[in-house]
Parts: structure tokens; sequence; C-alpha cells
């Protein structure tokens, strides 16, 4: 028996699991955000073409490829050099994940997840013509894609999930 409520007793904090479950979740959450930001791809090569262009309000919906890495770095590159780079950057991110699928949080998981499903997603991208597909432009910052947003968006979870579960040490408790 025991005096805490069910929800109490559920944690993210890092602990003991089954890996099997917690990589399924990790592989299961990048292949669909992996297969959204592929999809997003070809509608935004189908549909804005010609220089077309949608305004959001925040942002517009505008094409542009990147043939380097991030904010365009390395673009002067083989397009080859630029593919086994963040290929192996990617594969990197897949073999942390994995062994990490046993002692991490689901909030560093999930994180991780989102940081795979988008090296993922413009990888496979890339090695279809040697550049990503951009679509998001908000005309202060370099055009980007879903891709880049779960790259982003997943580093800051990991960070910042690292930084409240090492809260406690640091403290001294």
């Amino acid at each position: 028996m025991t005096t805490e409520t069910p929800s109490a007793a559920v944690s993210d904090a890092p602990g003991p699991r089954r890996p099997r479950t917690a990589r399924l979740a990790v592989a299961a959450t990048a292949f669909v955000l992996a297969a959204a930001d592929l999809a997003f791809k070809a509608a935004a090569e189908h549909n804005l073409t010609g220089g077309r262009s949608i305004d959001l309000g925040l942002l517009d919906l505008r094409l542009g490829y990147n043939s380097g890495a991030a904010f365009s770095l390395g673009a002067g590159l083989p397009s080859w050099v630029v593919l086994a780079v963040t290929g192996l950057i990617t594969a990197g991110v897949a073999v942390f994940a994995w062994r990490s699928a046993s002692t991490a949080s689901w909030p560093v998981l999930m994180g991780l997840s989102a940081v795979l499903a988008g090296a993922v997603g413009n990888l496979s991208d890339r090695a279809g013509d040697g550049v990503v597909t951009d679509y998001l432009h908000t005309g202060w910052w370099p055009t980007f894609n879903l891709a880049d947003v779960c790259i982003t968006l997943g580093a800051v979870t990991v960070a910042l999930a690292v930084l409240r579960e090492d809260m406690p040490r640091r403290q001294g408790r």
C-alpha cells in the first residue's frame, strides 16, 4: 500500500525502464515527425513554385534551398561531404538515443527523438538532390523547415530536462 496518489507515483525522472518500450517510443516519434517533415517539403515544392509566397502573418511560406547545414554552414563544400558529415551526426544521435533508452527521462528521450526526426528528415531530403528544402520564412531569420524546428526544440528540451534533473544534485540534495 502507498500513500502517494497515482499521479505522484508516475515520474519522468531517470530510472530503469523497459528499454524496448522506450526505444519503440523514440523510433515511432522520430518516424512520424520525419514523415511529416518530408510531406511538408513535398507540398512546398509542389505549391510554392515560381517565386510564389503565402503570407501567414508572422511568417511566410516561401520556397528555398540550402546546400549547407544549419545557417548554410558548409554551403561551399561538395554535397557528398555535407551528406557524409550530417549522416555521421544523425547516426551518433540515433546511437545515443538507443543507448540512453533504459536510463534517460522521458523528456530527454522525446527531445532526442525530435532531434533525430529533424536530422533524418533533412538527411533524407539532402540525399535526393544535395540540398535541403526550406519553406518557413520570417523575414528576419534564414528560411527553415519543420526538421529544423524539430532539431531546435528537441535540443532545447534535452538541455532543459538535463538542467532540471541536475538541480537537486547541485543544491546538495
